[in-house]
């Protein structure tokens, strides 16, 4: 399959050439003709699998197309909504690349920064709107923006909108569109709140899935190290030491620890920036165009602000702190071996972290392999491994679930606090 034989115009045929992409993804090659058809769509796809272009490459063509036919003026026709900053900016560069020879014209809004830029884009006209949805309510409630003339609604990232707190944002904007619309709405994940969204806001959708719910993908090689929590910078700065390992993104917990692991590797020699919801919108961005440059070697990031991260060739993500909710693992370690690239994904594991690795296993039905060959060994591992066994009913050779395991008290309390605080990350 290549992309002409999805009957894409020209003139984003001739974009996409420009980039040197031929053949789509299994999630473009299987929605885009959907969108095109006009059915509301519910996407199931991993980070990484080339769903922006899923749905901006199909949009594009249906505006377009429009655009000739009708001759009207300029205004907001499509509306996609993404949780963070990093992700809109991206979504809004992919709508950039694929529609440079439409003459369709796209903007970016999100908030943490001054509005005059947005707003004056607002002005002079825009056919297509990615917007966070702080900022949009904002502009909205300022007059600057109506959403009456909108034919397509993207909801992007769905479980990570609803885990953030952004789902009121979410219902508010809902209500101010149009009845008649198409809509798409793409989630690494299902959890029941997002079918209930799903079920409110979709018209007999058309269900494109195409990896696992919760999995990992295959080109991804996972290893584990069992380390003292006091040790875990020394570890890090010890794998560092090798230089085949080009780009990394390692996660923390918290926006504190992701400051003070930048400064140990700072110490050490080694070029890192941090990348959270303390740092300035400027700073931002400009420690993640220094790492997409190769400008700096390693990006130290939390959950929320690694949100809509995408580096080609990312070679390494190392999980510092494991995550306490086990999806955030698939989303972490998906931003490395993207559209089947192969990627490494190394996490650090301490005595107080052994039921959130089991939980992991559990949920990507796989054991993930532990490196013992490192000079920072944990002094009691046997309880770690016996903790972190995977639970009995999945066959990890078969790579098949059995039946889910219940959360200790302990791990839905954690559970509940992150869901609480990840819109502070």
């Amino acid at each position: 399959m290549i992309f002409k034989n999805l009957n894409i115009i020209e003139p984003i045929l001739k974009a996409l050439e420009i980039q040197g992409y031929v053949r789509p993804t299994l999630i473009q090659e299987r929605a885009i003709p959907v969108i095109l058809q006009g059915n509301d769509l519910e996407g199931c796809a991993q980070t990484g699998t080339g769903k922006t272009a899923a749905f901006s490459i199909p949009i594009l063509q249906l505006l377009y197309n429009q655009s000739i036919d009708e001759k009207a003026s300029r205004r907001i026709k499509a509306l996609i909504l993404a949780p963070t900053r990093e992700l809109a900016i991206q979504i809004g560069e992919s709508f950039n690349v694929y529609g440079r020879y439409t003459g369709l014209k796209s903007t970016v809004i999100f908030g943490g920064v001054s509005q005059k830029s947005q707003t004056d884009a607002l002005k002079a006209g825009v056919d297509i709107l990615i917007a966070t949805p702080g900022r949009l309510l904002d502009l909205m409630q300022q007059k600057f923006i109506s959403l009456q003339h909108i034919k397509y609604f993207v909801l992007d990232e769905a479980d990570r909108m609803l885990d953030m707190g952004l789902g009121q944002d979410v219902k508010r904007i809902i209500s101010k569109l149009p009845k008649t619309r198409q809509t798409m709405l793409f989630s690494a994940t299902m959890p029941q709140n997002v079918s209930q969204l799903i079920d409110s806001v979709l018209i007999n959708p058309v269900k494109v899935e195409v990896t696992p719910v919760s999995s990992t993908v295959d080109t991804i090689k996972q290893a584990v190290y069992l380390v003292e929590k006091t040790n875990k910078k020394s570890l890090l700065i010890h794998l560092l030491k090798d230089q085949s390992i080009e780009s990394v993104l390692v996660f923390s917990r918290t926006k504190h620890g992701a400051n003070k692991i930048t400064g140990v590797l700072i110490r050490a020699g080694i070029e890192a920036q941090a990348i959270h919801g303390n740092k300035s919108q400027n700073a931002r961005q400009l420690a993640l165009k220094n790492f997409k440059e190769k400008k700096i070697r390693v990006l130290v990031a939390t959950d929320i602000a690694a949100r809509g991260i995408d580096v080609e060739e990312l070679s390494h993500v190392i999980n510092f702190d494991l995550p306490d909710v086990p999806e955030t693992y698939v989303h972490r370690i998906g931003r490395t071996g993207r559209a089947g690239a192969a990627g490494v994904a190394l996490s650090f594991c301490d005595e107080e972290e052994g039921e959130s690795l089991r939980d992991i296993q559990n949920t990507i039905s796989k054991e993930i392999p532990i490196i013992g060959d490192h000079p920072y060994p944990i002094s009691n591992s046997s309880s770690i491994k016996n903790s972190s066994c995977i639970a009995k009913g999945k066959d990890v050779r078969k790579n098949t679930p059995g039946k889910k395991t219940h959360q200790s008290g302990t791990a839905r309390k954690n559970k509940k606090k992150l869901y609480t605080n990840m819109s502070s990350m």
